[in-house]
């Protein structure tokens, strides 16, 4: 399954977001999207599942272009993981992530015995099976993100695009949602996440992706990107980068005369 973007350019109005903006992804990738807030991390994502209209460019998914997929369609290959998730209706947490096999039912099948394991097998995938009968509203953040993860899982697409899916834990529920979503390239699911945490980056990605003024500023394998001065440039602020067993830390600078 891979991902190609060539010189894709979108504007809201008369202000332009993304300008020329290309990158393949391929089965296995994991690559974190980091930026300042505002700089088109959000916008990439929604023009990525087909929200929004490009104006100029292509998005294509095994070469085929992401406007030739119908709803249930492009579904059946991508699959999306948001900050934060609510519902009008207190499901349980086996319906939710039930909901997720309905890309490949017909328009008026119903889910049957073999949506069923599928459902129950992805909450086995990420060990949280013995929430099944739980109501979203009982459990945690961390337990709830997780849920959502088997859900796109249950879905069956193999491109998964996670708009900074830690945003709203603590930081422990933060490093094991990180570290679940990373055993999932070990499975050739593609993934694209957007941080606000470059440690995340240099903890689990493979490549790292770097928006600012409308453009990619920098695209590769994570080691080879994530420097002081990129972050510097980046962020507006020094950050040292320490290594502690074999791997990597941001030390931010803390000045006193602020």
């Amino acid at each position: 399954m891979s991902l190609v973007v060539n010189n894709l350019s979108f504007s809201y109005s008369d202000k332009k977001i993304l300008d020329n903006v290309s990158f393949n992804i391929e089965a296995g990738d994991f690559v974190c999207v980091l930026g300042k807030n505002g700089v088109g991390k959000s916008t990439l994502f929604k023009l990525l599942l087909g929200f929004l209209k490009k104006q100029s460019g292509r998005i294509l998914i095994d070469e085929k272009e992401v406007e030739h997929f119908n709803r249930k369609e492009l579904a059946r290959e991508v699959a999306y993981i948001p900050q934060y998730t609510t519902s009008a209706f207190n499901y349980s947490v086996f319906d939710t992530v039930l909901m997720g096999t309905t890309c490949r039912l017909d328009t008026l099948g119903s889910p049957k015995a073999k949506e069923k394991k599928i459902a129950l097998d992805a909450l086995k995938q990420f060990k949280i099976d013995h929430l099944a009968h739980k109501y979203s509203d009982s459990i945690s953040g961390g337990e709830r993100q997780l849920v959502v993860l088997a859900r796109a899982i249950a879905q069956g697409s193999k491109i998964l695009i996670l708009d900074e899916p830690t945003a709203n834990l603590d930081y422990g529920n933060q490093v094991r949602v990180m570290q679940t979503i990373s055993t999932l390239k070990k499975q050739g699911y593609s993934i694209i996440l957007s941080t606000h945490n470059p440690e995340q980056a240099l903890w689990f990605s493979d490549k790292v992706m770097f928006l600012d003024d409308k453009k990619i500023l920098s695209f590769g394998k994570t080691n080879e990107v994530i420097s002081s001065t990129l972050l510097k440039q980046i962020y507006g602020i020094d950050i040292d980068l320490i290594e502690k067993d074999g791997r990597k830390l941001c030390f931010p600078r803390i000045s006193n005369n602020v």
